[in-house]
């Protein structure tokens, strides 16, 4: 039978070593303190620690993808809309992340969601709708420059939705379709002006050779020959009439 002293013994060293020993994987670094002083980082793989005396606090190396609930911001033409988006950062050093801010999340989702509204609230609706990359690529550098002490990198903001007043929504639809009018209208005139030139450019071919009027006759009767119409108007041109005209004179 084992004593319970060795037992006692093997649990305690056990626990020594439980304690000593620390696997980090590929993503991970362990920050270390010792005596409460930061000596640095460690990882990835096996790392050593001195039980009881060190302590550390493992930090993921990975791209966090965040959420920044809906904000309530008035745009510079004085529009209230609900914005939401999305941050992508990560940890490049680990030490600082843990030493110069309490919750490196928790703060970079408050930074990113002051900096939403204040970005936001300096541009009009329509620059905010039309020109999305640029508020976007403004976001993430002023966030970055925040965050850059806590030894955070932010690589991307998207504005992920915009959601507008119903009375917005409709006066956007009105605008729209009035606009989708005038290309009509525009589009319409530019086919009368082209159809006029061509008009203008056979009538004088037509100066210019008076045959093709008479071309142009026989073409007629033939298509009208085609319709099997009961009653059939032949149209004469003035100059078959003209010789008989000058014999009656």
């Amino acid at each position: 039978m084992i004593p319970m002293e060795l037992i006692v013994v093997i649990a305690f060293v056990f626990l020594i070593l439980a304690s000593a020993i620390k696997i980090m994987n590929e993503y991970e670094r362990a920050v270390v303190f010792r005596l409460g002083r930061l000596i640095g980082f460690k990882g990835p793989g096996l790392i050593i620690l001195i039980p009881f005396i060190d302590r550390m606090v493992r930090v993921s190396l990975r791209i966090i993808a965040m959420d920044v609930p809906p904000q309530d911001v008035i745009t510079k033409d004085n529009v209230s809309i609900k914005v939401s988006a999305v941050i992508y950062f990560r940890v490049v050093e680990p030490q600082k992340a843990i030493v110069e801010v309490e919750n490196y999340l928790f703060a970079t989702s408050q930074i990113s969601q002051t900096t939403l509204r204040s970005i936001l609230g300096q541009s009009d609706l329509d620059e905010l709708l039309s020109e999305r990359e640029a508020i976007n690529k403004r976001l993430q550098e002023i966030i970055d420059d925040h965050t850059e002490p806590w030894g955070i990198k932010v690589s991307s903001v998207e504005v992920k939705q915009v959601d507008l007043p119903i009375e917005m929504q409709r006066a956007m639809a009105k605008q729209a379709e009035a606009e989708r009018e005038r290309r009509s209208k525009i589009i319409h005139a530019d086919g009368e002006y082209q159809a006029a030139q061509k008009l203008k450019e056979a009538a004088l071919t037509i100066q210019e050779t008076p045959i093709a009027l008479q071309l142009r006759y026989l073409q007629t009767l033939t298509d009208i020959a085609t319709e099997k119409n009961s009653t059939t108007i032949f149209p004469i041109p003035i100059d078959l009439l003209t010789p008989f005209l000058k014999n009656k004179a």
